[in-house]
């Protein structure tokens, strides 16, 4: 059937059989399908949807695509987690090493941010020495001795989302359910791991701004690991509000360790503890409350700080920095940001915090942008807190003072002070497993 049938069809809402999917992911990761008719068809499904036999399928596909790592070296059962994205977010930083403590092995495959979005592997490199691209035999026995590594994506991993995805982002097509849920799933099947946690942000910080989308996009996510065989659950977390203080490569890595130790902000901490409980319980550990029980003690022991600092020191980088953050260097300039007015704070807009510390070099607005490490914000005043006129709200940090006044713009804009108190928001507003949906 040639790509124009299959276009056709699905204009007209009709369902793709699998073998017409399996030719056309093939025949557009060969490039023998030009970008124009992939185009088209993706405006199609947009437009008209896929039923979840349909989304399962071209997952399998996608996932196929390229190299499928077998992660059979590793000894025991692998659970991965993957977010959705959001700004603060350095839940993996907190959660990995914490679940591989407790003997439940982490081999986790991770990216880079773009966009005001954080990525795990550009905080983890703010770590001097820290190495993300090691080979296949070394990445699998630092896993067996510590229980945990984490790397960046490499060789031939799911080549048609890399491709499918660059097409979407210029043909105003990424906001769609079949098609976000096929790209991150695609990649995680590829990545091996027994068990998936998926952590589904919802909010203004959240790429899924609404919650009823955010819980649509975990039952497809869930239903499509099932399929594939594989333990899946999601949680829906709130991305209303930057997660934690920080926002920046090494001011959230030394948020994490605080938190390992004990010391984090609450939000952070909660809902890291109720993720890697849930790795936990997929792992077979026991019900998730009594794995969130398990996985406080492993934090208030030092279990955790002990297996991050154990996996920093294997993958290269400098344990010191984990076990005594003082040493970390802060960035040459910062300025505080100050409330204009008396009252609470009844909104944030987290995607505008995201892009505030992309201006001063904390992100990345292209691909080939070169990042400042040491660059971002460290929130002092969150949702709902009380604020005087002339209170420092954040305090910014930078290589140069120039970058300050766009930044300090962009971040005032985000804050909304009211005459009254808001409501208290939850951390996380429920449960999605194969058989139901719980609300929290």
């Amino acid at each position: 059937m040639r790509m124009y049938d299959l276009i056709e069809k699905k204009k007209h809402g009709e369902s793709l059989e699998r073998e017409e999917i399996r030719r056309m992911i093939r025949g557009f990761t060969a490039g023998e399908i030009p970008d124009y008719q992939m185009a088209a068809m993706l405006m199609a499904i947009y437009f008209k949807g896929m039923d979840e036999e349909e989304i399962t399928g071209l997952t399998l596909e996608m996932a196929a695509s390229g190299d499928m790592v077998d992660l059979s070296g590793i000894e025991g059962i692998k659970v991965d987690k993957h977010s959705t994205g959001g700004v603060g977010d350095k839940t993996t930083l907190v959660i990995g090493p914490l679940v591989a403590s407790l003997g439940v092995k982490v081999a986790k495959m991770s990216g880079r941010g773009l966009g005001h979005t954080g990525g795990t592997i550009d905080k983890l490199e703010s770590i001097p020495g820290f190495q993300t691209a090691i080979p296949k035999e070394r990445f699998f026995e630092i896993v067996n001795q510590t229980g945990i590594a984490v790397v960046g994506q490499s060789g031939n991993m799911v080549p048609a989302d890399k491709k499918l995805y660059a097409l979407r982002d210029v043909t105003a097509t990424v906001d769609s359910i079949p098609l976000i849920a096929s790209s991150i799933m695609s990649k995680k099947l590829a990545a091996g791991s027994d068990g998936i946690v998926l952590d589904v942000k919802t909010g203004s910080g959240a790429f899924m701004k609404d919650m009823e989308d955010a819980i649509a996009l975990a039952k497809e996510m869930v239903s499509i690991g099932t399929k594939a065989g594989r333990s899946c659950c999601a949680l829906i977390t709130d991305m209303d509000v930057p997660l934690g203080r920080a926002i920046g490569n090494a001011m959230e890595v030394r948020e994490a360790v605080e938190t390992l130790k004990g010391r984090g902000p609450e939000d952070l901490t909660e809902v890291c503890l109720w993720l890697a409980a849930h790795m936990l319980y997929l792992a077979g550990k026991g019900e998730p409350d009594a794995c969130y029980h398990m996985a406080q003690k492993a934090l208030e022991d030092g279990s955790g700080l002990k297996t991050l600092a154990a996996m920093v020191e294997a993958q290269g980088g400098d344990p010191a920095y984990v076990l005594e953050p003082e040493r970390w260097e802060r960035a040459a300039f910062s300025c505080e940001v100050k409330a204009m007015k008396d009252g609470f704070i009844t909104r944030i807009d987290t995607e505008a915090c995201g892009i505030a510390s992309v201006m001063l070099g904390a992100g990345r607005s292209r691909k080939e942008d070169s990042l400042d490490y040491s660059a971002g914000i460290c929130l002092h005043k969150k949702y709902g807190d009380f604020v005087k006129d002339g209170d420092v709200i954040a305090v910014l940090y930078g290589a140069g003072e120039n970058l300050f006044d766009n930044a300090s713009k962009k971040l005032l804009s985000a804050y909304t002070i009211g005459s009254e108190a808001p409501e208290k928001k939850q951390l996380i507003y429920g449960r999605v497993t194969k058989d139901e949906v719980v609300r929290f």
